[in-house]
């Protein structure tokens, strides 16, 4: 499938779409869920930006935002049923999702050699970042829920996951090893909430799964690490 350009618009338009609805609901909104409207609204600004600027991740970082999409079209399709807005929700996600998958478009991306020379990055190295921004992409939009709408107690702790996520993930697309370190931290820090969570009856869904999902992004490079301390 080619149509490169037409693809990565109807992915941009895309996440500008969710980002100003987003940005929406934060304007006329209230209480504690403004500023969770906000971060997401920003997740979304950031696709839409790194797709139109050319970031060598945007590509996977996009992709990573799309499944989140699919994922909570997917949980609202269990609780209400196929309705039809979520339906709607869960086909753009994964239209965008499956317009930035493939080859042909990773060539405007992650595909460029400029990037890969500076890094003295090779095929599989490329592909271990591109598994670890995806999963980071997936489990972020989750973290900022969960810390700008967090359970009474754990206010500090679910914005110390988001610190955790944010520079984890800017310093993995460095080549930064503490890059790595953090998202791991960030992911045992949101298994160790759903503990707490469950212990007091709450809901484990969101800090499990964002957990589990930052833990599993440190997994391509665990390798490589440990061989470079032997």
């Amino acid at each position: 499938m080619k149509l490169v350009g037409e693809r990565r618009a109807f992915a941009a338009a895309v996440f500008a779409f969710f980002g100003v609805l987003y940005m929406i609901q934060a304007l006329l909104g209230d209480g504690a869920t403004v500023r969770m409207m906000w971060a997401i609204a920003g997740c979304y600004g950031l696709a839409f930006f790194s797709l139109v600027a050319g970031y060598f991740w945007a590509r996977w970082f996009s992709v990573g935002l799309g499944l989140f999409g699919v994922l909570v079209a997917a949980a609202g399709v269990y609780q209400m049923g196929p309705e039809p807005m979520v339906l709607i929700i869960g086909g753009l996600h994964l239209g965008a999702t499956l317009s930035l998958w493939g080859s042909t478009m990773a060539g405007s991306y992650d595909g460029q050699t400029a990037w890969r020379e500076r890094y003295h990055m090779d095929d599989s190295a490329v592909q271990r970042l591109g598994r670890s921004v995806i999963r980071a992409g997936v489990s972020l939009p989750m973290v900022l829920i969960y810390a700008f709408a967090p359970k009474p107690g754990n206010a500090v702790l679910g914005f110390a996951a988001f610190g955790l996520v944010t520079l984890g993930l800017r310093a993995t697309v460095k080549l930064k090893t503490w890059g790595v370190v953090a998202l791991g931290a960030a992911g045992a820090l949101m298994v160790t909430l759903a503990g707490i969570d469950a212990s007091a009856g709450g809901d484990i869904l969101v800090p499990s799964l964002a957990g589990g999902l930052l833990i599993s992004a440190t997994v391509p490079f665990v390798r490589p690490m440990l061989r470079s301390l032997v």
